[in-house]
């Protein structure tokens, strides 16, 4: 296998990954009339897009950081951060 599919490889695992929790978060964001939905994994970084409630509310930074970030990060420690499209 050569470095390239390795990493490619490494990348999908970790997008799989990242889906799962975010299946898990998305029961907290419906009962409060959010969403949220997996964007893309670039360089160590998550794209999400917050919908619903979730979009405008006015704890989305802390919503973000201290709720989707801090269980990304716990749980795949490669990620550096989050960020909502």
């Amino acid at each position: 296998m050569k470095k390239d599919e390795k990493k490619d490889e490494k990348k999908e695992q970790t997008i799989k990954k990242i889906k799962e929790l975010i299946e898990k978060m998305r029961p907290f964001l419906i009962s409060d009339g959010g969403d949220i939905e997996f964007v893309e994994y670039e360089d160590n970084i998550v794209y999400i897009r917050l919908k619903g409630a979730c979009a405008d509310c006015d704890y989305i930074d802390i919503t973000i950081k201290e709720g989707i970030e801090e269980m990304l990060v716990t749980e795949i420690p490669e990620i550096k951060g989050v960020i909502n499209l």
